[in-house]
């Protein structure tokens, strides 16, 4: 699953996250709406059958005592009891306007509904008395209604439907809506991408954020202009100097090796054809990684013998007039094996070349650098060392880590490891293989490099 897909999913699930948190708010609002209507229920009215209880016969005249009368005024409300005759027989604050006899159609009636626009409360007693507590105005709500059950089963049936008609119906808008931003929103995250990797890509200026995509356009093109104008610029550079720097490597060897001169100026003009030999590679090394960094140099692949490419590039380095200082030996873990990988055969010599001269450049005082080369697991290794001065500690993390190597010289001018491996590294890439630095024992440093015999090319 790529960073964009990742987006968008946890999009989703925040969106299915804030649609269950605002379904559970208004259940527990609901929840405590009703909670809190029933303890206001409970505080403002009282219950006809408690009260009942303190209503009693005694030698043939009701009397209430004093609990229930204070009842009555709390809620400023009436009572009365009416025998089966419909009379009132005993009542308690009872209006004036209100009648002292009832037929059954009114009992019927009030029971039900109002009596004088008073709410009221009923409550049959266990001696045929019917017992009515009455309310001011505005203190109670009464209503009346009845269903046939098939209605209350439709009735219900089609509020179920309509909740989840409604909640199918927000799942679909957000789907849809989220649908919609991932369309306009994955080329943008996939340009962004593509521009973070330094790939200049092209957006369609349409829709409604067809702006964002003008100005990654006007950043990609940008971008491009001046990556093109820099790798220009190192061309010429390059092409300028490369002229004179070979008339300097001339002379410099005609030099070194005219016996007429004295041991001094030969040794000096050695030194010149030394630094320039140097000078040349970063050159070299300076128009090969700008080539590969921007794609200006396509990786030609074909099958090539890993040992073989170790030997020759040996070969090279000690015909090319090595000090006697430096010692090279080349050791086959599969001696007269033959390892086939599919590689440049052009880039992996000047890789292995650049290692090799990396130990020689950084070692002055001399060293004995040792190439190892082998097949282990479908992948072909070369691991090489040396036992000169080595790299600190920090120096081997950044180069783990694959940080950018600005400079072969520290911040006092003493040269470290670090010539052309930023173009080994890219090289290394490009082949999809590995590379990795560490300390050589007792001292010194060693590379390992692990290629794909087979890899799969994009």
């Amino acid at each position: 699953m790529n960073p964009v897909q990742r987006f968008f999913r946890r999009y989703i699930l925040s969106t299915a996250a804030i649609l269950l948190l605002f379904l559970t708010v208004n259940l527990i609002l609901l929840f405590a709406i009703m909670v809190a209507g029933t303890m206001s229920s409970s505080d403002s009215s009282f219950s006809a059958g408690d009260f009942s209880d303190h209503l009693v016969l005694q030698d043939g005249n009701w009397s209430a005592d004093d609990t229930a009368l204070s009842m009555l005024e709390k809620q400023s409300s009436w009572a009365m009891l009416l025998d089966e005759n419909g009379d009132v027989v005993w009542q308690q604050n009872l209006p004036e306007t209100l009648p002292r006899s009832y037929t059954s159609a009114e009992v019927a009636s009030f029971s039900r509904w109002y009596l004088n626009d008073y709410p009221v409360k009923i409550w049959t007693r266990t001696d045929g008395c019917l017992l009515v507590i009455g309310y001011p105005p505005g203190t109670l709500v009464k209503y009346y209604f009845s269903l046939e059950w098939p209605y209350m089963g439709i009735m219900f049936s089609g509020i179920a439907a309509v909740f989840f008609i409604n909640l199918l119906l927000i799942v679909f808008l957000i789907l849809r809506n989220t649908r919609k931003v991932e369309k306009a929103m994955t080329p943008i995250l996939q340009g962004i991408q593509k521009l973070s990797s330094g790939i200049p890509s092209h957006l369609e200026e349409q829709g409604e954020l067809a702006e964002i995509n003008a100005g990654l356009n006007r950043a990609a093109d940008y971008m491009k202009k001046k990556d093109n104008t820099r790798a220009e610029w190192i061309r010429g550079i390059s092409h300028d100097i490369r002229t004179p720097l070979s008339m300097v490597l001339g002379y410099a060897s005609e030099l070194e090796d005219d016996c007429a001169l004295p041991q001094e100026a030969r040794k000096q003009a050695g030194i010149i054809r030394r630094e320039s030999e140097k000078m040349k590679r970063l050159i070299d090394d300076l128009n090969l990684t700008t080539k590969l960094e921007y794609a200006l140099q396509p990786v030609r692949f074909k099958e090539v013998d890993w040992a073989e490419i170790c030997r020759q590039t040996v070969g090279e380095v000690l015909n090319s007039g090595l000090d006697s200082r430096y010692e090279i030996v080349l050791t086959e873990m599969q001696p007269g094996h033959s390892i086939r990988l599919l590689g440049d055969d052009g880039l992996l010599r000047r890789m292995l070349n650049n290692l090799l001269f990396n130990s020689i450049t950084h070692n002055p005082q001399g060293c004995k650098i040792t190439l190892s080369v082998g097949e282990e697991n479908g992948y072909c290794l070369c691991i090489i060392s040396d036992n000169g001065a080595g790299i600190s500690q920090e120096s081997l993390k950044a180069l783990n880590r694959g940080d950018a190597i600005a400079s072969t010289q520290d911040s006092s001018g003493t040269s470290e490891h670090g010539l052309g491996l930023k173009l080994v590294v890219q090289i290394v890439r490009a082949h999809h293989g590995t590379i990795s630095f560490s300390s050589s024992i007792p001292h010194g440093l060693k590379i390992r490099l692990s290629l794909p015999a087979q890899p799969h090319f994009s």
